[in-house]
């Protein structure tokens, strides 16, 4: 996009904002290397990693970027061979901590929603733990090296102690003897020698070498001979100690050489999750959503705010351009909000079209545009002697060369700065030359010609921005759809121009334009009360759609209570019958002892008689209880797939989705169930509308039919993904598919095994397999039906 149109449109200031949540000089380089993308494809991709990233702050908190540096120009020294130092190599360990972390942030948990860009971002991420131990283990800070990174250094700075000890013993008993000699009864350090403060005029009565003076000369440093080869030994340690350093920082440094390749990719990688964040988290900062991109370049704007204008005081506004228009022709009233409308059209674009979230309401839409161009603000220049007509002339040339259909045009005050008429004309005139060219078009005016204009153009569409006269004070509101009113005589009398000289300007201006500006008047009037009309006719549907689905949950819970009543009566009849049952049992187990004790056959018929009465009762009860239920319909006697039957058992409609097998048994779906029962059992769906019944089979058959070959398990949970699968076999099964695919995603297997183990004992799987190479790998379970 040109770079003119992003500096009208302020957009580097909306990037400086952006800036503040950048981690690293890496990602405000690239903040300030951000454009609009050149396709769609870039656009909603770049989009959805934003608001993935926003959605995982939400759930998750924020990533972990926690002592992430800018590491460039160390990872660039160390490709080329170079040593690093320890701030360096300390730096490098961080970054490559925060990848690993990272890694282990953006992982999907069993049931916690997919990320799928930013997973595939983080897939590059390569772990270097040993190297990431290694460094923080040898180097504290940039200014000190751990004891621990070698026992060499460990044994020599161990040695060093011993020996700077044994030095201060030494040096305070030299003090102590020769103390009469010395300005003050103390030692010091010069170039890391232990030296003391002889006066000068003692200089001869101390032994040793001088290495120093006051600046007045009379104290004089010297290093008594007795300590010579002491702080010689010092010095050799102190050599050493810099020799085992220098080391460790090369081995370090090779130790990152050799993994340069991953260290750089875990840096680029980090760094383009750092500019993704950092755009989330400005999104979250202006209330920003992920808006739809259209490529027929129309767009709807929902609500949309300037992003740079104080969010405790901006107001929004609807701004649309639907396909049955392509120019937009804004008037009203000076500081009535034409300029900051524009820019809000512009700004928002630029932003989606660079992947940022914007500042409006959800469902909100932007058209795809390959070029923004912008002609607002004042562009005199002084220094080219080029008035502000000339300067706005001078930019609308240059539009009118690069501009076509992909190209969305914003026009400030078109055509002013020149005489009235003329500029008028040669706005008609630019409009409809852009026009032509397919070009999308807003601009703001304040010719009453151009409003007519847009009146008379098919494609062209009036708009304002709202005023009240009362207040004196604009809405910032835009009504499309409706030319504005300039206000001047409203606003001159209530600023206190007398009615005389108000009276006097509209006798000057022609009658045509006078009802003209009173039309206006009177259509806005109109439009705000439709608009209040509207606003209180969707509060009413709202709210007689709350009261619906109220009494439609009431009604539901009535159906319920009425549906569990009847079962629970059921049950307590058949609990009674299994007493009686019980109860009868004992009493023939009575008689059966009587029997065997001795009776006659006379008492042994009536004994018979009584038993037969029994059974009879007992066998009339249990029919008469069944038969309220189960003799309630007719009798299956031909069985079709997919066809509706009643269940008497489960008193509740079913559909028989398997053919009867040699026991005469057949399966069928009873909501999330599947059961087998007897084909005898189940009656035929009793309904005096015929057609209902025809057309729900059709749709039953019609989804057996249409059944994909695969089924996608990826984001549930085991046991939603196992009855899934179990649904999607049957229905596969009965639409005649020999094999199946079953995607359930790498993850940490805990699916893929759920979903195997199912597999194992269920009647349609001949056998199963993971995916090969091309068809998804362990990704994928590949399953033979019977």
């Amino acid at each position: 996009m040109n770079e003119k149109s992003l500096r009208v449109l302020e957009f580097n200031k909306l990037k400086e904002k952006i800036k503040f949540y950048a981690k690293t000089a890496a990602c405000k380089d690239s903040i300030d290397e951000l454009v609009p993308y050149n396709n769609i494809f870039e656009v909603r991709e770049h989009l959805e990693e934003t608001e993935e990233a926003l959605d995982i702050m939400m759930r998750k908190g924020n990533p972990p970027f926690e002592g992430l540096y800018d590491v460039r120009e160390a990872v660039y020294r160390a490709g080329k061979g170079g040593v690093l130092n320890a701030g360096q190599l300390l730096k490098i360990a961080q970054m490559v901590r925060c990848a690993r972390r990272f890694d282990d942030y953006i992982k999907r948990k069993e049931g916690e929603r997919e990320y799928y860009r930013l997973e595939n971002i983080c897939t590059g991420l390569f772990p270097l733990k040993k190297l990431e131990d290694d460094v923080f283990n040898a180097i504290i800070s940039e200014e000190e090296i751990s004891d621990k990174a070698s026992t060499t250094l460990f044994n020599i700075r161990k040695s060093l102690k011993d020996k700077n000890s044994s030095i201060r013993d030494k040096v305070n008993a030299i003090i102590r003897s020769n103390s009469k000699y010395l300005q003050e009864n103390l030692y010091t350090m010069r170039g890391e020698r232990y030296v003391i403060p002889v006066k000068a005029e003692y200089k001869g009565m101390v032994q040793g070498l001088v290495h120093d003076q006051s600046s007045t000369g009379a104290t004089l440093f010297i290093e008594p001979i007795s300590l010579v080869n002491l702080n010689n030994e010092i010095k050799e340690l102190v050599l050493k100690e810099k020799a085992e350093i220098d080391r460790i920082l090369n081995e370090l440094t090779l130790k990152v050489s050799d993994n340069i390749t991953a260290i750089k990719n875990n840096m680029n990688i980090v760094n383009e999750l750092d500019f993704i964040f950092a755009k989330a988290k400005y999104g979250s900062e202006i209330n920003g959503i992920c808006p739809k991109i259209s490529e027929d370049r129309t767009f709807d704007i929902i609500e949309g705010r300037h992003p740079l204008i104080n969010k405790e005081v901006v107001v929004p506004s609807d701004i649309y351009m639907e396909k049955d228009f392509s120019s937009l022709i804004v008037t009203g009233p000076n500081t009535g909000g034409k300029t900051v409308t524009l820019k809000t059209v512009g700004l928002l674009h630029t932003m989606a079209l660079s992947g940022l979230l914007i500042p409006a309401k959800e469902n909100s839409k932007i058209g795809f545009f390959k070029e923004i161009f912008a002609d607002i603000g004042d562009e005199q220049s002084i220094e080219q002697s080029l008035s502000t007509f000339s300067s706005h002339m001078t930019n609308i040339v240059n539009i009118m060369e690069k501009a076509d259909e992909n190209s969305l045009v914003l026009f400030d005050e078109l055509g002013a700065g020149t005489d009235p008429t003329e500029g008028a004309a040669l706005a008609m005139a630019i409009l409809e030359s852009l026009r032509e060219r397919g070009c999308r078009l807003v601009a703001t005016t304040h010719y009453s010609e151009l409003k007519a204009y847009a009146l008379r153009t098919l494609g062209v569409e009036n708009a304002s921005v709202e005023f009240d006269v009362e207040t004196l004070r604009p809405t910032y509101k835009l009504l499309i759809g409706i030319p504005g009113k300039s206000n001047a005589f409203e606003i001159s009398r209530r600023l206190g121009l007398n009615n005389e000289t108000i009276d006097r300007a509209k006798n000057l201006i022609p009658n045509d334009n006078l009802q003209f500006e009173d039309l206006i008047q009177s259509l806005q009037e109109k439009t705000m009360k439709a608009e209040g009309d509207a606003k209180r006719a969707e509060l009413n549907k709202i709210e007689a759609l709350n009261l619906k689905e109220k009494y439609e949950a009431k009604l539901q819970g009535l159906e319920n209570m009425r549906e569990n009543a009847y079962m629970d009566a059921r049950r307590e009849a058949k609990q009674i019958l299994r007493d009686a049952k019980e109860e009868a049992d004992k009493i023939l187990k009575n008689m059966r002892e009587l029997e065997r004790m001795g009776i006659s056959s006379d008492q042994r018929r009536k004994l018979e008689e009584e038993r037969g009465k029994l059974k009879d009762k007992l066998s009339n009860a249990e029919e008469s209880l069944n038969k309220k239920v189960v003799d309630n319909g007719e009798a299956i006697k031909e069985v079709t797939l997919g066809m509706d039957a009643f269940l008497p058992s489960l008193n509740q409609n079913v559909v028989i989705i398997s053919m009867p097998d040699n026991k005469g048994e057949v399966q069928v779906e009873a909501g999330i169930m599947k059961v087998n029962v007897k084909l005898k059992d189940l009656r035929k769906v009793k309904s005096n509308k015929k057609e209902i019944k025809k057309k729900k089979k059709e749709e039953v058959n019609l989804r057996l039919k249409s059944i994909s070959s695969s089924v996608d398990l990826r984001g549930m949970d085991s046991e939603e993904a196992c009855y899934t699968v179990d649904k999607y076999l049957d229905e596969a099964y009965l639409s005649g598919l020999s094999e199946v695919t079953i995607i359930h995603g790498k993850g940490t297997g805990i699916l893929r095994k759920a979903i195997n183990d199912m597999l194992k004992r269920h009647p349609h799987v001949k056998s199963y397999r993971l995916g090969e190479y091309g068809e998804g790998g362990s990704g994928v379970t590949v399953a033979q039906l019977n």
